[in-house]
């Protein structure tokens, strides 16, 4: 099934594209690769999950805070490719993890994130390379920030 079939019929709804709140682009095509900046956790309604794992918010907290990045990343890449069909695979992901010193469950948090990809692109396009960091601040304090590569057909 492709991306834009399995979005529909799971009833997976995308938040509309955020847009920059700075001076960068939210997305950059060069050649065959989609640069994604780093995306926060912003829900439909404007707010962000806030807070820092390990902490405050629990690994779950995290994880679903992850899921909305996600979201926020494929609303982007529809609106910029026009359909989610155009996206080959994942090619890298980059999470950053709101947490406290100590934390090692960064991967677990992240996984919000790979497992929408994995569900929306399939076990092997939408599996790629992945890094999950821990930091002590992130943008407004989110709880995460995750930035990723695409690889895509014209």
């Amino acid at each position: 099934m492709k991306p834009e079939e399995l979005l529909s019929s799971s009833g997976i709804q995308l938040p509309p594209a955020p847009l920059a709140a700075g001076l960068y682009k939210p997305i950059m095509i060069v050649g065959d690769l989609a640069y994604l900046s780093g995306h926060l956790p912003i829900l439909e309604d404007g707010k962000m999950l806030l807070g820092s794992v390990g902490h405050d918010r629990s690994i779950e907290e995290g994880h679903d805070a992850a899921r909305q990045v996600g979201l926020n990343m494929l609303a982007t890449l529809k609106a910029e490719l026009g359909s989610l069909n155009r996206v080959v695979r994942v090619v890298k992901l980059l999470g950053l993890v709101q947490a406290p010193s100590g934390f090692t469950q960064h991967p677990q948090v992240i996984n919000g994130c790979s497992e929408l990809f994995k569900d929306v692109f399939g076990d092997d396009a939408g599996v790629g390379t992945r890094s999950a960091l821990g930091v002590s601040g992130l943008p407004a304090g989110v709880m995460v920030e995750i930035e990723g590569i695409f690889q895509i057909r014209e």
